[in-house]
């Protein structure tokens, strides 16, 4: 049986509410161990790319949600300090071999993350179960790389950054940041939004499908997705809210535009380019 049939079979049988944290045994805990594993060597992923759209391995996201349905919540201890979780954290025993770094005094990596090669990852930081971190991906210092978030290679997550995470409802799409992508310090990008290969966002930038995205490149706005080739900055524009007794002049929402890349100056770009060869 392939790992896939192994998680589906569980799936059935724990949805059914025959299979419990009581009644598992060895073996199908075993499965879980190989499932997290495989999520591990980045031999399954949460999601991945066809036909140009990113759709989520469903059986996959079921498989998490089976180690924490199956799992009884036990302490751990982690930098001198007991905490509770149905998972310890991820060995990092596999990473040297290649070149990725992790510092120290806070860089966390729950059971079931994935890291690329040439990494690094900045203490503190949280990269959660299902998270598929790409080749040469820097996460820098207060970053949080939430569940099956799926970020690609070469990509610069700057200071405070929150990628948000999609587990449930398994067939939603997790956020995606794809190659090449810089984003500023403090921006947070949620719910299943797709940052564009190689586009720049500002500082501060909130992406998320509830914000439109006014692309100045194509004419056009577009929902839950910042095109390839981007520079994206928050604004503020005019919304349908009109003068109140509260305040004159109307109301604001926020709004996020986006430019052509190379119509931009990358001098921030090019310096952390420069700083990592």
């Amino acid at each position: 049986m392939s790992l896939q049939t192994d998680i589906e079979d569980l799936w059935r049988r724990y949805d059914d509410g025959d299979l419990t944290a009581t009644t598992a045994s060895s073996e199908e805990y075993d499965a879980l161990d190989a499932f997290l594993d495989a999520l591990e060597s980045g031999a399954v992923r949460a999601a991945e790319k066809r036909d140009g759209e990113w759709e989520a391995n469903e059986w996959v996201k079921r498989g998490i949600l089976l180690n924490f349905g199956l799992r009884e919540t036990a302490g751990r201890e982690y930098g001198g300090v007991t905490y509770n979780d149905v998972l310890p954290l991820r060995r990092t025993d596999d990473l040297a071999e290649r070149a990725t770094r992790n510092t120290p005094d806070g860089t966390v990596l729950r059971r079931g993350s994935y890291l690329g090669e040439d990494c690094i990852v900045m203490s503190p930081s949280f990269v959660n179960i299902g998270a598929h971190v790409g080749d040469g991906t820097l996460v820098d210092s207060c970053d949080t790389v939430g569940s099956c978030a799926q970020i690609g290679a070469d990509v610069k997550l700057g200071g405070n950054t929150l990628i948000g995470g999609v587990l449930e409802p398994v067939e939603s799409a997790p956020v995606v940041v794809e190659d090449g992508v810089s984003l500023g310090a403090g921006c947070r990008v949620t719910s299943g939004f797709v940052v564009g290969e190689n586009s720049v966002v500002a500082e501060n930038t909130l992406l998320t499908p509830r914000i439109p995205v006014y692309d100045l490149v194509e004419d056009e706005v577009v929902y839950g997705r910042l095109p390839p080739e981007r520079r994206a900055f928050a604004r503020f524009v005019e919304s349908s809210v009109g003068d109140h007794d509260l305040f004159d002049g109307g109301a604001f929402k926020p709004a996020v535009v986006a430019l052509d890349l190379e119509a931009t100056t990358m001098e921030g770009v090019e310096r952390e380019d420069a700083l990592r060869e």
